[in-house]
Order: C-alpha cells, then structure tokens, then sequence
C-alpha cells in the first residue's frame, strides 16, 4: 500500500503546505479499491482485525459524534470506542475533529459509519498517514526504504518471541497483496487512458486556429500559446511541469464567454487557474474534470462553439456522406458477380481518396479543414451511438478502434492484404485468402480488430449469403473464433450477420449447422443480440437442432453420421445457452418443446454436450414453469448421476441447476431419493475450484430446508466441513455456507455439533460485513444457535447481540427483519436479558421507531421482538415512553396473519403497564383486534384472546368488544384444544360479563 500511494496515486505539487491526492479517476479507484479491503477486512480476517497497531492512524474527519451509536461512549464532542486495548485505551477516539483508530475492526465499522461519506473519510485518512504500514506494523515495516515487506517480517519473527508476529507477519502479507494489487489496477487503469501527445496537441490548435476569427460562422474568437517557445519535444510548458505530463497551455476566446486558459497534457485536457494579475504566470491548479481532446473540452464549455462546428459538418455533409454504413456494405448477394459488385466500405472509399477517383465530385476543401470536420462528426457518432444503446448493451465495453499511428504487428498489414483479396478475388482466390486468414492466430485482439477496421467484417458476412458452402465455412470459421470480442460481437449484430445466422441453421449441411450454432452462442452475449435471434425465428430453429441426436446414448456404437448429429445438438445446445439469459428466450425456449429434447440430451455420456445442456437447464431453472417441467421429465436423476463425473465444469453446472430447482420441496425430496446428497456432501471437501464450491454450497443450502435432508447431512459430516468453510471464502460462498447452518441449526443435535466445532466465533464475525445477501443469512444462523442457552453464552461473550442489534439501522428491509427475529431468542435465552437491552444506547427507541415501516415483514419481526423486550417491567415503561402503544395501534387495520399474530402479542405484552390498556382503547385498537378472530391461523386466535383479555381489564373496551360481537367469537373458541386459547377466551367473556353484571346492579340499587 505504500509504494502504490507513493508511486501511483497523483499528489498535488509540492506547493504551500501538505501535498494532497488529486480529484482524479485513478486516484478514486485507488481509494474505492482500499475501503473494499478494508470493509472485507473485518469478516475475512477476524483475528487480524482485532491487532492494535503500533500507533494510531490519525486524520480530520468531517463525522459527528451523533453518527455513532451502539457500542460507543458518545458525548457531544467525544467518542470512545467500547473496545479497548490492553491497557485500557479505545480503539477509536474521536475527539472533534480529530479521530485516532487503531484496529482494523474499528477502521471497517467507521466505513460503515460514514455510509456516502466513506471516500472523503478514506482520502483524509491516506493524505494524513503517507506511510500506513509503519504506523500499524511498526518502523520495521517501513516500506519507504525500499526492503521487502515479506524479508522483513520473517526477519523480524526469527529475531524475537513476540506472540503477535505471526498476526503481524500476517497482516504484512495481506498489506504486501494489496500493494500489488493496487499497482497492477493502477497500470489497467491508465493503460485504457487516452495519451496526447504534443504532436497531435499542436495539430488540434493550428486546424482551430483556420477556423477563428471575428465572423458568425467561425468557431472560436481566437486561440493562441501562452508561450511562444517551442521545445525540442514539441511542449511548450516549464521542464517542472513536463515532468506532470503538461505539453502546453492555450488561450481560448469563444464567442459566447470569458477567456479560457486551458492545460493541454498527456493525460488530456482541462481548465486550470488561468493567468495571474501581478507576474502574468499560469496558476497550474486544475479547475475542471479532465476531457479527452480540446475539441471536447470547447464543445462542453461553449455552445456557440458546438453549434458553429455542427453547422461546418453540415455543409460538408457531401464529403461525409462518401463513409458509408457498414450495413449499406453488407447487401445480399446470391453470386459471385453480385458480390464483387457490392458497395465499398469505408477503409476502400478511403483508398478511393488516395487514388482520385472520387476526386472531382466533391468540392474543394482544404485537407486541414475536412480533417477536422471529419473528427468533430466522428466524436457525434460516438456519443449518439453511446446514448442509445446503453439500457441494452451496458455490460459490452466501448468500442477501441486501432490508432493509425500506433505501433502495429506486421500480421495487422498482412491480415489486411488477404482482407482485399476477399473484397476483389474470384471465388479460387476467395478460398485460399479465407484460408491463409485462418492460419493466423485468430484469438489475438490485434487480428480480430485487423479484420474489422479494413472493412473485413462485412466481406465475412457478406460470403454467408453466397452459393459456395466453402466459403461459407471458411468464413463462419472465422467469424466463430474473432467473435469472443466483446467489439467484434456488437460490430456483427450492427451488420445484420446474426439473421443470416439463423437462416443457415435451415441448411442441409451439418457442418454449416454446427458452426452458425456456435457462431450464435458467441455472438448472443448480450441482450440486443439474444433479442434478434429470437425476432428472427433463432429459438425455434435451435430447439430443432436438438433433435438431431436421436440415439446419442451409445456412443460407442455411433456411426461417423450419428457422431455429426450429436455435434450438431451438442452446438444448438450451445446457443440456447447463450440465448437462455434472456426472461422472454427462457419461455420461448419451453413453448418451442426445449425442455423434453434437453431431458433426452441429458442421458448421453458425452461431457462435452452434457456441459451446455446442463447450462441451459441451470440458467432455465430460475423460473417456476420450468422447475415443474424439469420434475415431470425427471431431468434430477441424471442432474443427481453427473455429480458423480470426473469434470468440474459439468459438476459445477449440475449443482448450480439442483440449487435453482430445490426451491420446491418435491425437488428436494427427488435429489435425497436418487442418492444426490452423498455427493455433494464429498465434492464439500475439493474447495480449490470456488465456482464449484459455490454452486455446491448452494445446493446444499437449498436442500437443507427439507429436515429429511438435514438428518442426511448430519450423517454425512456436512455440518462440521460447513463450520469450517465459514472463514476465509468468497463471499459468493460465504452465502450459501451459512444459509446451509442456518436450516441446520433448526435442529437441536445440529446447534451442538455447531458449538462444539467453534462455529459460532465466524458466524458473529460474519455481523460486519456489508453484503445482503450474506447479513441474511448469518443474522437467521446465529438466531437459530441462540435457542440454545449454552450457545447463547457464546453470542452474549462475543457482542453478538450488539452486533445484531446495529444491524437494525441497515437501509435493507431484508437485514432489518433478520435480524430482528434473530434478536427474539437473543433476549428470551439471556442471561439478564432486560440490563443487557437497555444497555444498548438508543436500542429500544431505534426498534419502537422501526414500527413506522412499511415493509410487513419488519413490522412482524419488530413485533415480535418488543414483545420480548416488554418482558421486563423497566423496558417496557422505556418504550412506552417512546410511544409504542399508538405505533402499534396504527398498525392494527392489517390483513397480514403473520404480523396480526406478531401484533396481538406485542399488545397483549404492553396492556400490562401503566394505563397502556386504557391508551390502546383510546387509539382505537381494540375493534381491529376482534376482527382478528375471524381469521383462519390459530396462532391469531390465540394471540389475539390473549391481547383482548389484557384489554378487558378496562371498561370501555369491554364495551367496544360487546358491540363489535367479541362475544360470540370467543365462546366458539372456549371449546378449542389449544388451552391458552381456552383461558384467554373464558377469561375475557369472564371480564365482559363482570361488567355487564355490575352495570346492571347498579341499574337497580
């Protein structure tokens, strides 16, 4: 981390006072980078995170100390932190505005903490402490002198017996990995910038200087140097200021504003402080965000500029038109005449110039002046065609064309040769260039993107429409491999190559079948493209290419005939799976008879056809009509019977459909009967592949909710291995381990052998992290262990409950509810439940407030948590005084059974304090509350007898309840087996009739 803040973030000049980062997109990926590590830091590495470093990282924050909460000493300019080294002394101490922080877990729950505010924290933090590693670790570790952070550490572990180097060398490793990875995403990061250089600098300013002057057609008032000397480099900024990357600084007028003083540099262009008044120097400071040319720049910053540029484009237009789209290239052409005939492309035009043909036709322009029009239409291109199609195509990157001064192979200008060969051959020569083309190394980005900037892709496309199936295989071959570029697959679809695809999968010759298949299942990687295959009859077709293997179980016996139709389903399947990403393709697929032709598929023993079928079910797998298709062709058997397969690929794909499926019990049912938990329970043990361990965790997980599965596990050891799995994972895998012990521990025997293998230590550890998913899960795993006293001794010791409650605060519904039901057995198995609730600071008035939300599933788990809580008479007079009796009476108009169960205990807990059930009257709670016993659950009945007893204590609800016919209602439930259904019952018409007596004794005295 040292040499990476020291070499490759950008620090401002060494002027007046500290040297800061600069506002610049490497410098925020480099910090986006460390709070993810540190963020992660907690829950990968526990033990780590509790080292208290040699002396604290100290910076000014922008918090206020009402930003902390649980498990903080807070006053009105202080904060000290509950955990403490040693000695005594907080691991956080912020004392306005200064913070100290020692731990790594105390640097992570600070990111949470500053939620938006988390990069400007982490930048204060960097520019405060330029060498982080000695003040954690020790001015042992200094990375400044250059020595090895790993020589260090073993030396110095060698040297002493401090118990804390192992962690300390540990944490020197983990800070060395996130060095180098910090470098390396530094050297991506400016390796995609676009560099300047200060020739083409110096051509931008002279072609706008043609174009400036005082008319109302020009672009620009003026444009000129701030300096008049040119360097032998071609810059004209100071040597100092070279060495920053700045070429030089230009003077802008436009017409429509001020004068602008611009910095043109290596890394582009931007505004900086202009001149000064006094010495009339540059103020170098930056002023703007930073853009990729200067033409860009003024387009930004001058509307006038942008206009006048588009109008010179507009005039030229007769020039411009000469560039033809590709798809006016890309005509049909059934013969070989046709095609010779065929419009040229871009790239040929472009010769075309070079030789004067078109030379007379259009008006005379100087080059200078069409060359910057031409530059100024391509920039509008680019940013119409970036607008329109990002809602479709945002996972494809931007299109990188070659520079043509850039230092290019010489299998670039050899591809582009055979590529005119292609364009002006007859058809013996067409063949032999398709073919020497193929003998080069196709999967290299510089011979995928030589083809397409000559025009070669439409030539490609452009033979599919011919007679001649050699060259229609030569070409598909080519387009088969250069299309695993992401460029090249967007260029196709722009081109109208995919319907012509999708009509050669009609051909009679297998060959083409198979490679337009395959071609296809390259192409369609991203949304627009599954959408054309599908607009064009693609799925249909696919699905017939299936059926091509009619007899593809005995390979054995296969005739050369029966081997290419297994090819040709092997490469439909291949598609399907590509197209299968799409919602619409997934039902298209089952409408057009899939899902049979993919059962039979199934039962074949060739793994390389096994691996796409089962890809395409897996991805299929996620809607509901397809999980009941999938058990009516009894597609588990064989799903369950390639588990056992020596490939990891097809396990992992096997896994990944049997996690999708077991959402259904019956699936569930199915995977236990064919024998498929023995071997997932033994592919538990291989963790080397994290695809697969994922993808078999999940199917764990999800067969886990059956309790038959559960016992299965338990004999199969599953729960020790997931124990162990719990720490230093993917996240990915994190989920679906502890989802796994989640449904585990429902069990007694279950929640032991958790304990006894220390598996509540990482499930606590676990409460820090940030991802949903994960906080779930664990929250819903350490709930199920505290139903166990001694587990719940465990959770008490190690803050869990702490932990879980904070978690009450997380924006995401789901984790809010988690955790709150988790929190329920919490406080029913604690030792001293009621002082261990209130002492968490703001505890119980952040949970009364949580019943202001409108999600039904928090409202339930709030519920039922203050229910737990009003069982401590000092608790529940503190959230009576937070307004807990009109919060939950608003909530009383529900139909949910879950949260009317929930409520009328909440209720039933509250009446008894104070005047609460006069208050719940007079909040108009009770008339709600008999409607509840119209409901079918047994568990409202109960729960709601036992409220409106409590309730019946009062008079006038007595009343309320005789005129809403409780009566009635609970004499029917007096008869019921539940018996504190019985009692609540006969005690509230007890209360009811009392009244009605007394009313009427004192009628008649």
């Amino acid at each position: 981390m040292g040499v990476a803040l020291t070499k490759s973030a950008q620090w401002t000049a060494a002027g007046h006072g500290t040297r800061t980062l600069e506002i610049t997109p490497l410098n925020e990926a480099i910090l986006k980078e460390i709070i993810m590590f540190v963020e992660s830091f907690i829950y990968k590495h526990p033990q780590e995170a509790k080292f208290v470093f040699a002396e604290p990282l100290e910076w000014n924050t922008s918090l206020e100390p009402s930003a902390f909460g649980s498990g903080y000493v807070v006053s009105e300019t202080t904060v000290k932190s509950e955990e403490v080294d040693k000695n005594g002394q907080p691991l956080l101490f912020l004392s306005v505005p200064q913070i100290k922080i020692r731990s790594f877990g105390q640097l992570s729950r600070l990111l949470l903490i500053a939620k938006t505010a988390k990069l400007k924290e982490a930048q204060a933090c960097v520019e405060a402490n330029r060498d982080p590693i000695v003040k954690i670790l020790g001015s042992d570790y200094n990375t400044m002198k250059g020595d090895s952070i790993a020589l260090n550490s073993l030396g110095k572990i060698t040297r002493d017996d401090d118990p804390e180097s192992e962690i300390k060398m540990k944490i020197a490793m983990l800070l060395k990995q996130l060095d180098l990875h910090l470098l390396n995403h530094s050297l991506k990061h400016i390796s995609l910038e676009i560099s300047l250089s200060p020739v083409a600098v110096k051509k931008d300013i002279e072609l706008l200087k043609r174009f400036s002057g005082k008319g109302d057609q020009t672009v620009l008032e003026s444009i000129e140097y701030t300096s008049d000397y040119e360097f032998s480099n071609g810059c004209r900024a100071p040597p100092w200021r070279q060495t920053h990357g700045e070429i030089c600084y230009v003077l802008v007028k436009p017409h429509d504003g001020e004068t602008l003083c611009i910095t043109c540099s290596a890394g582009g262009v931007f505004l900086n402080g202009g001149k000064t008044d006094d010495e009339g120097d540059v103020n170098y400071e930056r002023k703007s965000s930073i853009y990729k040319d200067l033409v860009t720049f003024l387009r930004e910053k001058s509307p006038t500029f942008s206009e006048n540029m588009s109008k010179q484009v507009n005039s030229l237009a007769g020039i411009e038109g000469r560039t033809q789209n590709a798809k006016d290239y890309a005509k049909p052409a059934n013969t070989w005449k046709t095609r010779r005939k065929s419009k040229g492309s871009a790239k040929e035009i472009q010769e075309d110039k070079r030789t004067g043909r078109l030379e007379k036709s259009r008006p005379s322009v100087s080059h200078g002046r069409a060359q910057l029009l031409r530059k100024s239409a391509e920039k509008i291109e680019e940013i119409i065609s970036d607008s329109s199609s990002e809602s479709e195509e945002d996972e494809e990157p931007p299109d990188h064309r070659q520079e043509a001064s850039a230092d290019l192979p010489s299998e670039y200008w050899q591809i582009q040769k055979l590529v005119k060969y292609l364009k002006g051959g007859n058809q013996t020569a067409t063949v032999i260039a398709l073919c020497s083309m193929r003998d080069f190394n196709l999967a290299q980005e510089t011979c995928q993107l030589a083809i397409r900037d000559v025009g070669g892709l439409e030539v490609l496309i452009n033979l599919l429409e011919t007679d001649e199936v050699k060259c229609k295989i030569g070409s598909l071959k080519i387009l088969k491999e250069i299309s695993d570029n992401p460029q090249i697959r967007r260029n196709i679809v722009d081109l109208g190559g995919l319907p012509i695809m999708v009509n050669i999968l009609d051909s009679p010759h297998k060959s083409l079948k198979c490679l337009a298949a395959e071609t296809i299942a390259n192409v369609a990687k991203f949304k627009r493209a599954q959408r054309v295959v599908r607009q064009h009859g693609g799925i249909t077709k696919l699905v017939a290419l299936l059926d091509c293997a009619h007899d593809s179980t005995k390979p054995a016996q296969s005739s050369l005939y029966e081997a290419r139709d297994v090819e040709v389903a092997r490469c439909g399947a291949l598609a399907l799976w590509s197209c299968s990403k799409s919602h619409t393709n997934k039902e298209a697929i089952r409408k057009a008879g899939g899902i049979p032709l993919l059962a039979r598929l199934l039962k074949t023993s060739h793994e390389n056809m096994l691996i796409p079928v089962v890809g395409t079910l897996q991805e299929c797998a996620s809607e509901e009509n397809y999980r009941a298709a999938i058990k009516a062709e009894r597609i588990i058997e064989n799903l369950v019977k390639n588990l056992s397969s020596e490939n990891e690929e097809l396990q992992e794909h096997c896994a990944m459909a049997i996690y999708q499926c077991a959402e259904d019990k019956e699936t569930r049912d199915l995977v236990r009967l064919h024998g498929g938990l023995k071997p997932l329970a033994s592919l538990l043990n291989n963790t080397d592949n994290k695809e697969r361990l994922a993808a078999v965790t999940g199917a764990i997980w999800k067969c886990s909710i059956s309790k038959e599965n559960v016992t299965k596990f338990r004999e199969y050891k599953v729960i020790e291995t997931l124990v162990g799995l719990s720490t230093d994972q993917p996240e990915e895998v994190l989920v679906n381990v502890v989802g796994a012990l989640g449904e585990c521990c429902q069990e007694h025997e279950n929640r032991v052998i958790v304990r006894k293998c220390g598996g509540i230590q990482p499930l606590v550890n676990l409460l820090v992290g940030i991802n949903q998913a994960l906080l779930v899960n664990v929250t819903k795993a350490v709930g199920a262990c505290a139903v166990e006293p001694e587990s719940m001794i465990i959770i008490d010791r190690l803050d869990g409950v702490r932990l879980l409650w904070s978690l009450l605060k997380n924006p995401h519904p789901d984790v809010k509810a988690s955790a709150a039901w988790a929190l329920c057995p919490c406080i029913e198995n604690a030792k001293d439940a009621g002082e261990m609730v209130r002492s968490f600071v703001g505890g119980l008035e952040l949970i009364v407030n949580l019943l202001k939300s409108d999600n039904k599933e928090v409202l339930a788990s709030v519920c039922a948590a203050i229910t737990n809580i009003a069982k401590d008479q000092e608790n529940l007079a503190v959230i009576t005084d937070h307004g807990v009796v009109p919060l939950l009476s608003k909530l009383a108009n529900t139909n949910n059974n879950k949260l009317r169960h929930h409520l009328a205990e909440a209720i039933s807990r509250c009446c008894m304090w104070g005047r609460n059930r006069v208050a719940f009257g007079e909040h108009k709670a009770v008339a709600p509350l008999v409607r509840y016993l119209k409901s079918n659950d047994t568990n409202v009945h109960r729960a709601t007898a036992q409220a409106l007893y409590q309730l019946s204590e009062d008079a006038d609800n007595c009343i309320t309840m005789h005129e809403n016919g409780a009566v009635k209602l609970l004499l029917d439930m007096v008869g019921s087996p539940d018996q504190d259904l019985q009692e609540a019952a006969a005690g509230c018409i007890s209360n009811i009739r009392r009244l009605a007596l007394a009313t009427e004794k004192a009628r008649y005295t």
